[in-house]
């Protein structure tokens, strides 16, 4: 199989890491914490991965939920996989406060948007790597920013 990134994905987020299995992605929009995990498959829906497949997207979910409720000292996580425009199978990890502009309805097509800067972006590249790095994760690939902007 030859896995290609849906293009609505390409344009919306900034590609963080890569490993054989899985994609990591950020939002383009600065005011949410908002992750993307895709795992590499053909599939549409959760139910339809195997086990391990199934595993390794919740280990992710965990370890990224982990990592932005410290780095960005959230009140609440909300991880969903909707996919209703986007059908390539795709899980959502984003972090909410309190005092975010949606809180405490939903961020799903939001008119509240501020693009990252390319350093910003690299920031947050920096802080996930040392993240994993503690962890002692290494199978996830950092991989060059392309700017948005």
């Amino acid at each position: 199989m030859t896995f290609e990134l849906d293009p609505r994905l390409d344009n919306d987020c900034f590609k963080l890491a890569e490993s054989e299995h899985s994609l990591w992605l950020l939002l383009n929009n600065q005011l949410f914490p908002w992750m993307v995990v895709v795992p590499k498959t053909t599939h549409t829906e959760l139910y339809q991965l195997t086990a391990n497949e199934q595993a390794r997207v919740t280990a992710q979910s965990n370890l990224l939920s982990e990592f932005l409720k410290q780095e960005f000292a959230c009140d609440k996580l909300n991880i969903a996989s909707i996919g209703n425009i986007v059908t390539q199978m795709h899980l959502h990890v984003i972090g909410r406060t309190i005092d975010d502009p949606c809180w405490p309805g939903t961020v799903w097509g939001t008119g509240f948007k501020q693009a990252y800067k390319i350093e910003d972006v690299f920031t947050f590249q920096q802080q996930l790597q040392q993240f994993c790095q503690d962890k002692g994760i290494t199978e996830y690939q950092f991989l060059a920013l392309q700017d948005k902007s």
